[in-house]
């Protein structure tokens, strides 16, 4: 009877030991489950997530060092091509525009103007001519005024200078201001202006014939309106039209046609035409460089005679 119950006892012992083991081998098995969770992959193998996961925060008074950038080196690999509209795209996302040079307000271009710029001073030199009656290429007609000059033909601009005021400097420090009313064909360089012999007197001796300067575009105070004029010869047909005593430069004459608004072309002798009569004795629009527009109405078809108006462009 003892040795019955001293067995079952044993038998007892036996399966508390089994169960307790396969409990820690559970337990063990599920720590090591977790471990390998933990623990990181090689690169590479991760999933998205993995791959995208944020970097762990820096120890507490660590100094995060700075990302740094290969340095470039003196032999570059050529690039490879890329299609034009990647690279447009890539830019435009990651690139930002270059920094445009800022002029100063009273030196930005105006909308119209052409070689002659509002506030820019041009560099050439003056030399002189006998004016006449101060007619010139710009078929103005005589003038009681002599402060005129020639504008060399590359600023000339087939007629863009005419009527325009400019005030010319000597190294010397005397100035004036005069009115371009002619060209002065080649050689006159670039920056060159050719005075009348009155206008030159003014800065230097005449004996001298050429002396340095510098000269800018004016915008100047007067009383006057401008005027209109029809070339000789003009018609229903065909004519020619001239503006006169406008204080800024003229950039643009339109005509009123039962299409509307018409710009002309300009000759290099300062008259803008309508070879087919289109617009002939009807409104006109005129723009100044600065983008100013005058609009004129009631002038007649009359040709070679100055028609006074009741507008100007204003000063700048």
């Amino acid at each position: 009877m003892q040795t019955a119950r001293q067995a079952a006892r044993q038998r007892k012992r036996r399966h508390r030991l089994m169960r307790g083991t396969a409990v820690m081998l559970t337990a063990a098995g599920g720590l090591l489950c977790l471990v390998i969770a933990v623990l990181p992959g090689p690169k590479g193998t991760g999933t998205a997530g993995a791959d995208m996961a944020a970097p762990a925060a820096p120890l507490a008074g660590a100094t995060p060092s700075a990302p740094t950038s290969p340095a470039p080196t003196a032999d570059s690999s050529p690039a490879v091509a890329t299609p034009t509209a990647a690279v447009g795209a890539t830019a435009a996302a990651t690139s930002q525009p270059p920094a445009k040079e800022t002029r100063p307000a009273a030196s930005t271009p105006a909308p119209s103007a052409g070689r002659i710029q509002p506030g820019t001073t041009y560099k050439g030199v003056a030399t002189a001519y006998a004016a006449g009656d101060g007619n010139g290429a710009c078929l103005f007609g005589p003038s009681d005024d002599l402060m005129i000059a020639a504008m060399n033909t590359t600023d000339y601009e087939s007629s863009r200078a005419c009527g325009a005021y400019v005030r010319v400097r000597a190294a010397s420090g005397a100035s004036i201001t005069v009115r371009i009313t002619n060209e002065c064909p080649l050689p006159c360089a670039p920056g060159q202006l050719d005075l009348s012999e009155q206008a030159f007197a003014k800065l230097a001796d005449p004996k001298l014939g050429r002396i340095p300067i510098t000269w800018s575009l004016l915008s100047p105070h007067t009383s006057g309106t401008l005027s209109i004029r029809y070339k000789t010869g003009s018609s229903p047909y065909w004519c020619g039209i001239q503006v006169i005593d406008h204080r800024n430069p003229v950039a643009r004459l339109e005509v009123r046609t039962t299409n509307g608004w018409r710009r002309l072309p300009r000759t290099d002798y300062n008259y803008f035409l309508s070879s087919d009569g289109s617009g002939c004795g009807s409104a006109m629009r005129i723009t100044d460089i600065y983008g100013e527009q005058l609009t004129v109405d009631g002038t007649s078809l009359l040709p070679n005679v100055a028609q006074p108006t009741r507008v100007q462009f204003a000063p700048h």
